[in-house]
């Protein structure tokens, strides 16, 4: 079964890599995903009772201090704690005391080192110096030394370990004040560093607060408030003004204007009124409003999209999967190198109290960390900024497959074009009247989901002719056995002879063509400013693949100007080969459909979007989904996939820059410890604020 747990107390992301490697490698362990962003923990095994004490004892080895737990540390009673204790408010308690304690003896031992400075300065006591200097390491410093030493303990490489090592040898060389001040720096960057990453996860989890867990029902002639999950299906919900919608449902009674901007990304309310649907997350507006669930709290529109966002962080993009392995040989190589600087040249030069100050201060950059924490955190942003604008991604790996796309193709009918046809013309032959062809045609396609059944329905008022024998095939039309005889209705590419009037639909009987019909779809509004967005954006090609007549391809790109081609006449599984055809030409594709008769070529593109929510097809095929079901979205998550991606190799190419600077200046003398530190905390609290912003984007 799929897990997931938090890893609450778990602050070290080179340590989340460690843990994350060390539970995959774990016989029973599938699927296994640690992200940092939230200290959320995803895979799969066989169902275990014991599994958190599995997974702790694996944590343990690694990192101390981290709590597994199935839900995160909240105090409510639908809290569960394992074996059924709850310790969340002594949890939160301690930790919140030891960070004042922290705090405390930081700006004290501040105070201390500046005396020892000042008396270092000033020549008077070199012993008062190192004993101040001592107690001010031991004050700001004692957690990371303790750290580090159980690191060593445990043949694990980490920051606390390379820092412990820099401190005590800096103390060996002398150089008392300076082990003070590298503590001091170090204590003050991880706080701060904390504080960014804190920040940025409640950020995060913001973006998941869409939906309500109460819901108000009448009961005895009274309201009360009952927990959304027990409501079931058929309930009447009494949605307060300016509430949030708690469960999928339909009004019954009031009106009311609604804020959609969680679910969708429309910015203006919408006019709700009895009959509409609401979507679990949507805001009431100033009327009270009753309505009618429609779906269970777990099945409903803002638990699908919560769940769709938390599950996006496993699946990881390239660039993801290269700095977890970048990570694991970077670190020995930096210190393979701080070894080397600090006992090679002695050999040739002398001095070697200043060849291995020299390595120290290449030990104390060498932490990957700013490149570990601040590239999984700018798609974890991205993924979440897009989410609020209404486009849902399933994974940094299709984020990162629409930045580098240069081709996108999209589907016509319901993409393009709103889906809804109507019927606008009906051509009767062979001595049959509009009214006879139109009764046979919604017969045959009464059953049929697809959009000219739909037209052809709409269009028939009355009773229909009994028929049996229906079939159905996919790009092959619909057909049915009627007094003896076969009736189908069928597209133009489904005809053996070439018929007298191009239409979209046309009626069969006994062999022969009996009728033919014109429908009419309408454009949508925002689908021509959406197409000059994408080629401003540095599309290529931008191509319409439909399985519509030429005619009414012909139609569209005269309404849409900047489309490069449309192909007219295609079926499924056309439209999959022209797909892999562009692929093998292109950075990237992208393709856009309604995921239902789309499924395979959305598959088969390297990030395929979904229109809606509506169908769980439409999820299940899809890398990515606009919730709104309208194209708004698009160009907006295209902009914001490639901030995100900018995002990150600009952290990348910031982070080892810097390193390689402060590696120089050591190995020629000319940096600090100190500077060291500030190639590792400092650098790391830039680059996850640099990849935060993504969720303040604005587009």
């Amino acid at each position: 079964m799929k897990y997931k747990l938090i890893m609450n107390g778990l602050d070290c992301a080179n340590c989340t890599a460690k843990v994350e490697k060390a539970i995959a490698n774990t016989e029973g362990f599938e699927e296994v995903s640690l992200v940092f962003a939230t200290k959320s923990l995803y895979f799969r095994h066989v169902e275990d009772d014991n599994i958190i004490d599995i997974v702790q004892k694996i944590t343990d080895t690694i990192e101390d201090g981290v709590e597994v737990s199935f839900e995160e540390h909240k105090h409510s009673e639908h809290h569960h704690c394992h074996n059924g204790e709850c310790h969340c408010h002594d949890h939160h308690e301690h930790k919140r005391a030891k960070n004042e304690i922290s705090k405390i003896l930081l700006f004290c031992a501040v105070g201390i080192a500046v005396i020892a400075l000042i008396l270092d300065l000033l020549k008077v006591s070199e012993i008062t110096a190192a004993i101040l200097s001592a107690a001010a390491i031991i004050m700001s410093g004692y957690k990371v030394c303790i750290s580090g030493v159980k690191s060593v303990i445990k043949l694990h490489i980490d920051e606390t370990t390379l820092m412990t090592v820099a401190v005590i040898a800096a103390f060996c060389l002398g150089q008392y004040v300076e082990g003070a001040m590298v503590t001091i720096l170090f204590g003050i960057g991880e706080m701060l560093e904390d504080k960014a990453v804190e920040n940025s996860r409640r950020s995060i989890e913001k973006l998941a607060n869409i939906r309500t867990d109460e819901a108000v029902i009448e009961q005895n002639g009274s309201e009360i408030t009952v927990h959304a999950e027990d409501v079931e299906i058929g309930t009447e919900i009494i949605i307060k003004p300016f509430a949030k919608v708690p469960i999928d449902c339909i009004i019954t009674e009031g009106k009311s204007n609604v804020d959609t901007s969680a679910i969708t990304g429309e910015s203006m309310p919408v006019y709700a009124e009895k009959n509409s649907e609401l979507l679990s997350g949507m805001i009431n507006g100033e009327n009270l409003i009753k309505a009618k669930t429609t779906k269970r709290l777990e099945d409903s529109t803002a638990s699908r999209i919560i769940k769709l966002v938390e599950e996006a962080s496993t699946t990881k993009s390239k660039s993801e999967k290269l700095i977890t392995r970048f990570a694991s040989v970077y670190t020995p190589i930096v210190i393979l190198i701080s070894l080397v600087i600090a006992f090679i040249p002695p050999i040739f030069f002398g001095n070697i109290t200043e060849w291995i100050y020299r390595g120290l201060v290449c030990l104390v950059a060498s932490c990957p960390c700013a490149i570990v924490i601040s590239v999984p955190l700018s798609y974890y942003s991205g993924i979440g900024a897009a989410s609020k604008y209404g486009a849902l991604f399933k994974g940094g790996k299709y984020l990162e497959a629409l930045a580098k796309s240069d081709v996108i193709a999209l589907d016509k009918t319901g993409t393009l074009t709103e889906g809804i046809l109507t019927v606008s013309k009906i051509i009767p032959y062979k001595n049959y009247t509009e009214g006879e062809v139109l009764a046979l045609a919604a017969a045959v396609e009464k059953n049929s989901a697809h959009p000219i059944a739909k037209a052809i329905m709409g269009k028939f008022s009355g009773t229909l002719p009994d028929m049996k024998k229906y079939n159905e095939q996919s790009g092959g039309g619909v057909s049915a056995e009627y007094d003896g005889k076969t009736v189908a209705c069928v597209g133009i590419r489904n005809l053996k002879e070439t018929p007298e009037d191009e239409a979209d639909a046309y009626l069969i009987y006994d062999g022969e063509v009996i009728g033919a019909f014109i429908l009419t779809d309408k454009v949508r509004n925002e689908a021509d400013g959406v197409i000059t967005k994408l080629k401003n954006l540095g599309f290529k090609k931008l191509i319409t693949l439909t399985g519509d007549s030429k005619r009414n391809a012909d139609k569209l790109k005269g309404e849409l100007r900047d489309i490069t081609d449309i192909r007219s006449g295609l079926l499924p599984e056309d439209k999959l080969r022209i797909v892999n055809e562009l692929k093998s030409d292109a950075k990237g594709v992208c393709f856009v459909g309604d995921g239902i008769n789309d499924a395979p070529v959305i598959t088969a593109a390297d990030c395929g979007f979904a229109m809606g929510l509506g169908s769980d097809a439409a999820i299940a095929s899809a890398d990515a989904v606009l919730t709104s079901g309208n194209l708004t979205a698009l160009p907006k998550a295209v902009k914001i996939a490639k901030k995100t991606v900018n995002t990150a190799k600009t952290n990348i190419v910031f982070a080892l820059c810097i390193k390689a600077l402060v590696i120089i200046l050591a190995s020629l003398g000319m940096a600090a410890i100190w500077m060291g530190v500030v190639a590792d905390t400092g650098v790391c609290m830039l680059c996850v604020l640099w990849a935060t912003r993504i969720l303040k984007t604005k587009v």
